[in-house]
């Protein structure tokens, strides 16, 4: 029955998101579980963090890696292969027996988030014509609304109610019809190049972003010594050493082909999803411990007090995306992310002491709807001129840089947190009134971050009108190609279509 559905476009998003889900789902699932996984294995706290920290350095350091090979050697077959690993090593972590085991996993676990995730994003351009693509990019930034929605919400039931190990076995049903929509109704897509692959890019590629985002991660936990620094300094080197050799590369199908950057919309918006990741780490992360250590809350509570922002993004995003294919994302962009820092500013305002939980609905909902009018251009907008061929190497320095967001925004906040808080304790503050002084101070870096990234908007290239009788004039839609073909006839490069 699920034949007739074969290179549907809808199908193919469906089946994404469900790989999407996944590996976002299991960004934020963990946390809440931390003291009970404690207890369960006799894991110091170290360890357990490095269950947390494991998953999201692995990810980070491969997503550039597995956008390549999916380019290579085709993103369907890297999908369903990350979605095996993804489900075999989630089965592990259900089944872990001690911390190492379960790091170990973890760890496999990030390998399989690496190798599906950057395809998602080149199957869903591949299927969806470009006037299109913005109302599926605005599907593809709900399902993240959902995932971070149901992460804390959904660990703190399945711990209070199953045990812990659900927390990894829930994504077991989710990747077996995962794997099986993949093979029923995704598409092979046809690079028509040959399989060569850049190894010693792929070696200095790991070995820079292992030491840039090992060194942000744990930098705070090492008190920034030596050692972080050397780190940090040997990531540089090793990135420097990473761009003077894809230079050398660019006819030989380098990892990163530098002809995407001669998009100036790529380039502005791969930076613009940095910054909108460190602001977004930037607000939960503290605001979140600010409503479980000032305000009392469980962690199923904060999250629940956070929960108005994910549904508005949700309902909002595919709106967003469908608005982006109308009228084009800059100005979209700039209203969202105004909207997200006014959220923002007003969520800081109103916390205190003992303020009552649905006093931060208005400031969420206002949050909720700046990132729901944010993610779907943003993604849209800057995959939208990219040719098919480089659509995995574009999605895999996207998601890297994404993370590379996160990490830096991870580590800054917490060094705020931790600097400021000692520092107001050591006044004789009340913790209370010590947290709230933090929390004003780290505030500054995600609205400043926001309104940055609002004013790079200027930057954004507008998309030419279409000419009278509405042909698009020539170069409109960029290097829409064959992925810009009716999805109803089928796009040429699809294979067996």
């Amino acid at each position: 029955m699920l034949r007739k559905w074969a290179g549907n476009p809808w199908a193919v998003l469906v089946t994404m998101s469900l790989g999407f889900f996944m590996t976002l789902l299991d960004l934020t699932i963990v946390n809440i579980a931390i003291p009970d996984m404690i207890d369960a294995l006799g894991a110091t706290l170290d360890q357990t963090l490095w269950v947390v920290s494991g998953y999201a350095l692995v990810l980070a350091v491969l997503l550039i890696t597995a956008g390549r090979l999916g380019d290579v050697w085709g993103p369907r077959r890297l999908f369903a292969a990350g979605v095996v690993v993804f489900t075999a090593a989630s089965i592990a972590c259900g089944l872990a027996t001690g911390p190492v085991m379960l790091i170990a996993a973890r760890g496999v676990q990030g390998l399989g988030a690496a190798l599906l995730t950057p395809q998602t994003m080149t199957l869903i351009m591949s299927v969806f014509p470009a006037q299109r693509r913005g109302t599926a990019m605005g599907v593809w930034g709900m399902v993240a609304g959902l995932a971070t929605l149901s992460g804390p919400t959904l660990g703190g039931i399945l711990v209070s109610t199953v045990g812990w190990r659900w927390i990894f076995l829930v994504n077991v049903p989710i990747g077996i019809a995962a794997l099986a929509l993949t093979f029923l109704v995704v598409p092979e897509v046809r690079t028509g190049r040959a399989r060569t692959f850049d190894v010693p890019g792929v070696l200095l590629a790991t070995g820079a972003l292992f030491c840039l985002t090992f060194a942000l991660q744990e930098g705070e936990r090492y008190a920034w010594n030596a050692g972080i620094w050397g780190l940090l300094a040997a990531g540089a080197a090793l990135a420097a050493g990473f761009l003077l050799h894809q230079r050398g590369r660019q006819d030989r199908e380098p990892l990163v082909p530098f002809a995407l950057f001669k998009d100036r919309n790529f380039g502005v918006l791969t930076v613009m999803v940095a910054l909108v990741s460190m602001a977004m780490i930037g607000l939960v992360l503290p605001f979140n411990l600010y409503l479980q250590s000032v305000l009392g809350l469980s962690a199923v509570e904060a999250g629940l007090v956070l929960a108005p922002s994910s549904l508005v993004s949700m309902a909002v995003g595919p709106f967003a995306g469908r608005l982006s294919d109308r009228i084009g994302g800059k100005y979209l962009l700039m209203a969202g992310l105004s909207l997200y820092a006014v959220g923002i500013a007003a969520l800081v305002l109103i916390a205190g002491p003992a303020t009552p939980w649905y006093a931060f609905v208005p400031a969420t909902v206002v949050t909720g709807l700046g990132i729901g009018c944010t993610v779907a251009p943003m993604s849209a907008e800057a995959m939208r001129n990219v040719e098919p061929r480089l659509a995995g190497a574009a999605s895999g320095v996207n998601n890297t840089i994404r993370q590379i967001g996160s990490v830096v925004g991870a580590a800054a906040v917490g060094a705020l947190l931790q600097g400021k808080l000692a520092a107001e304790l050591a006044t004789g503050a009340a913790y209370a009134d010590a947290f709230l002084a933090t929390l004003h101070l780290t505030a500054v870096l995600p609205i400043t971050v926001v309104v940055v990234a609002a004013l790079s908007c200027l930057l954004v290239e507008g998309r030419p009108r279409r000419a009278a009788g509405g042909a698009a004039p020539a170069g409109a839609a960029g290097a829409a190609g064959a992925a810009g073909a009716p999805a109803g006839a089928g796009a040429r490069m699809l294979a067996g279509q």
